[in-house]
């Protein structure tokens, strides 16, 4: 089975599957916005969901999974649906086996959470249904893990990032730090052979109030940088840069932080942040300044470190020249103007037709293949001609 990566049509909004290269099919589900619309056979909103059981395993009793499901953020963009399509508790609970198989609920093997995105969502946002449930469902599993210090699958969760004051100290085996990278997949070290992530951020809480403040309201996102193989024996990895609704902030942080090291943030493939907003570039408005508005130039650097023959990808809608933002053209245009010199792509989940998805197979050498287009980018003799590809996150 080849390595795929699925972005769905989910307007602005982002629901994105990664499947591992490994006999066991291994999946991975960033964020969900299944919008009830598509439930409506005379409505054009995609049915997202069914496109997603199509391309999920079932159990031994019958019932459909995603190995692991990552909530970037609680914004509603991002969790719309998951308490109808997925099952949030325990795994000997489950209701639905008696359904038909398009109305069972997806069991979700592992979650992936942060505590501090969440932290900083309440703050300033009222947390919408979906977003409550995902939490219940995450402490629901933690304090499953402190009571019986493992878990099997339905129960498993990873943090992503610490806590404040200290509440997550307990939980070092289950918790990734930013900056850490980690290969393990539903307790698995076999998922290793297949894929690997840094996380990036969201960073730990700041002591400087103001600073706290400000990266509250930059919607601080999880950001990975994955590296998927194409086989369990590729020397060549590609390089999935996702990271929510992270805004300027953020990746101005980021490309501080790493600026010496900058091969942590190179990509192959970028998920355009915030549904390729302005405001994950500058911090002007483009609304209001327009074209006098100014790059931030750390985020772009952040943001730029595009490898030979690198895609971006817009969830969001058609991107217009207009006022509106997200998303928004001149961002758009940054992105186009950081992919030329490595002579990459752009595109955007609108402009495809809506009953589709926009998917890529990772081909040996690392090399992006578009289903039913033909090859992305260069070849795997040309990259190494044009600018030689990074190793393993870890080196």
């Amino acid at each position: 089975m080849a390595a795929k990566i699925t972005f769905f049509s989910v307007g602005c909004g982002d629901m994105t599957l990664i499947r591992l290269a490994d006999f066991d099919v291994t999946t991975i589900l960033i964020d969900s916005n299944i919008r009830v619309a598509a439930d409506d056979p005379s409505d054009s909103t995609p049915d997202v969901a069914k496109a997603l059981r199509k391309r999920l395993l079932k159990d031994d009793k019958g019932r459909p999974f995603v190995n692991v499901f990552l909530l970037s953020h609680p914004d509603k963009d991002h969790c719309t649906g998951l308490s109808n399509h997925f099952w949030l508790g325990d795994p000997d609970e489950y209701p639905d086996d008696r359904l038909p198989d398009g109305e069972k609920r997806i069991i979700i093997r592992e979650l992936w959470s942060s505590p501090m995105v969440f932290r900083r969502h309440s703050k300033n946002h009222t947390l919408c249904a979906d977003a409550k449930a995902f939490n219940a469902e995450a402490w629901r599993r933690v304090e499953h893990w402190q009571l019986y210090r493992s878990a099997i699958v339905g129960n498993q969760i990873l943090i992503m990032g610490e806590d404040e004051d200290g509440k997550t100290d307990d939980l070092v085996s289950i918790l990734i730090k930013c900056g850490d990278t980690f290969s393990t997949i539903n307790r698995n070290s076999a998922s290793s052979a297949y894929f690997s992530a840094r996380l990036l951020a969201p960073m730990p809480r700041q002591e400087d109030d103001e600073v706290e403040e400000t990266l509250s309201k930059n919607h601080s996102s999880v950001i990975l940088n994955m590296e998927i193989f194409a086989s369990q024996n590729s020397s060549s990895r590609t390089r999935f840069l996702t990271g929510g609704d992270a805004e300027v902030e953020i990746w101005r942080r980021l490309w501080t932080q790493n600026k010496d090291n900058s091969d942590v943030l190179a990509y192959d493939l970028l998920l355009a942040p915030h549904h390729c907003s302005w405001h994950s570039l500058s911090p002007d408005s483009w609304s209001k300044y327009k074209e006098d508005a100014e790059v931030c130039p750390d985020a772009r650097s952040a943001l730029g470190q595009a490898r030979a023959g690198a895609t971006i990808v817009s969830s969001s809608k058609e991107i217009l020249d207009d006022d509106v933002d997200p998303p928004c053209i001149r961002a758009k245009r940054e992105y186009k103007a950081i992919l030329k010199p490595v002579d990459g792509v752009f595109l955007c989940t609108a402009d495809e037709d809506p009953s589709e998805t926009l998917e890529f197979e990772i081909k040996s050498g690392g090399t992006l293949v578009r289903a039913g287009v033909g090859l992305l980018g260069i070849t795997s003799s040309a990259v190494a001609t044009a600018a030689p590809r990074a190793g393993h996150l870890n080196e």
